[in-house]
């Protein structure tokens, strides 16, 4: 029975996620549900000492990160150098080469710092009219921007600054440049696969004559000639790539293994303020590196964002709050359901499969999908286990860098399910529908899930980390 409520659980949340329904509002119902099935007494206990704990412990550490993220993306969408960049990458590129344009545009952003749901935006109305001018149909479309923005650039290649690599550091004490060899080499796997998927897919349904449909007229792109110079347009995704690597580098240095804030120079503190560092670096090292990107648009792009700063940056201040707030619901459920006595017959159940690495990439996808979200399934395995894997890594002598970049990978797997926002906004900003294009999406997340098996077998053949 305890088993069963666990399950009711997880089934209402996803069923309120794919419906359309607040996380932030179902998460709780559906966490004191399960609790209230169980023991009755412990309701309001655990709302306040387990959800509230969880929910707010996890706002405390990644909320700014959702904020400079939205703020950056915002700013390079608002100053043209997105659009540059993409009439860039087709000059470049080829248009005959569409997929491969999408591809590289979207995960240039990404990888920048570009919040993945500006980034379908961005590119929609570039892709759009090059898909019409290759005469390539246009449901294909939603799988290659899928690969560009939620896979590799998402959770795979070390140091990037999206929240799904950044999770893992606060538990694994790692930071997001962890496992590089085997996050390149997954990287390259995936791009691999990926394209070679689409262009088949795009090949084989050519052939049978289809062309560009859906609509006649696109949004059109905005016009080359006033956009700004393609290099100045991504010299702020540099500056916050190499930015992140050597904050990564230099925080330790700077504060060592920890740092003591005592009344001696803040005389108003009532107690001292200690901070593990190697708890925080990744976070502090992407909070600066997207601090310092916002600067470097407001500095070369001001006279074009100045009109629309206000409104633009009060809108992207809500998408943080809501992103942050979502998945922070997420793991104060995750935080609940990991303390009752049903959960630990699905920990038992998952500790039957005897490999660590493969253990966790099952758990974490798996919850990635059942909650529709990334983040959200890794911040529940995570709340949940996270002890678990760690005590079984160190058993089998197994880095946590491996550990951490498994996991990054897995969130990013199966999370891509029907019920998962960014596809559900991917598909309504193309104008198309799961019945049209989610063929092909799904085709990418079971190759990224896929590949997250592949860089377990790498390690374990060659021992790269």
């Amino acid at each position: 029975m305890s088993f069963l409520i666990v399950l009711a659980a997880l089934a209402f949340l996803m069923l309120a996620a794919y419906r359309g329904y607040s996380v932030i509002l179902f998460a709780p119902v559906a966490a004191l549900g399960a609790v209230l099935l169980t023991d009755a007494t412990a309701v309001a206990p655990v709302f306040s000492g387990i959800f509230m704990e969880k929910m707010v412990g996890f706002i405390k550490l990644y909320f700014p990160v959702f904020l400079l993220g939205a703020v950056f993306g915002k700013l390079i969408e608002m100053s043209g150098f997105s659009q540059s960049i993409v009439v860039a990458a087709i000059r470049h590129i080829g248009r005959s080469r569409a997929n491969a344009v999408i591809v590289a545009v979207c995960g240039a952003l990404t990888y920048g710092g570009v919040s993945l749901f500006v980034v379908v935006f961005a590119v929609y109305p570039f892709a759009a009219e090059l898909y019409r001018q290759s005469n390539i149909p246009k449901r294909l479309m939603p799988g290659a921007i899928a690969l560009g923005a939620f896979t590799f650039t998402m959770d795979t290649l070390p140091g990037t600054p999206q929240i799904q690599n950044i999770i893992p550091t606060t538990f694994f004490h790692t930071t997001g440049w962890a496992a590089p060899w085997l996050g390149t080499i997954g990287a390259i796997l995936t791009i691999v696969c990926g394209l070679t998927y689409l262009e088949w897919r795009r090949r084989s349904v050519m052939a049978s004559g289809e062309g560009y449909g859906g609509d006649t007229q696109p949004i059109a792109p905005a016009d080359p000639s006033s956009l700004p110079s393609p290099l100045l347009a991504v010299a702020p995704l540099i500056l916050v790539g190499v930015a992140n690597f050597l904050l990564t580098q230099w925080i330790p240095r700077w504060y060592g293994a920890s740092h003591v804030i005592t009344s001696d120079e803040l005389p108003g503190l009532h107690a001292p303020v200690s901070t593990s560092i190697s708890a925080v670096v990744g976070i502090w090292a992407v909070e600066g590196a997207l601090l310092l990107g916002i600067l470097l648009v407001c500095a070369t792009a001001f006279r074009r964002i100045r009109d629309g700063f206000a409104e633009g940056t009060k809108g992207a201040v809500g998408g943080a709050l809501l992103a942050a707030m979502n998945t922070a619901s997420e793991y104060g459920f995750g935080g609940v359901i990991a303390a009752l006595p049903g959960f630990i017959v699905v920990r038992d159940a998952l500790r039957s499969v005897p490999d660590p690495l493969v253990n966790a990439a099952v758990s974490v996808t798996t919850l990635a999908g059942i909650t529709g979200s990334a983040s959200g399934g890794m911040s529940i395995a995570l709340a949940a286990m996270s002890d678990s894997f760690i005590a079984a890594a160190q058993q089998a002598n197994i880095p946590l860098e491996v550990m951490h970049r498994v996991v990054a990978m897995a969130s990013g797997g199966m999370d891509t399910l029907p019920h998962n926002g960014a596809v559900i906004t991917l598909l309504a900003v193309t104008g198309l529908t799961h019945r049209q294009s989610y063929r092909d999406i799904f085709g990418i997340t079971v190759i990224k899930t896929a590949i997250v098996f592949l860089v377990i077998g790498t390690y374990y053949v060659t021992g790269l980390v």
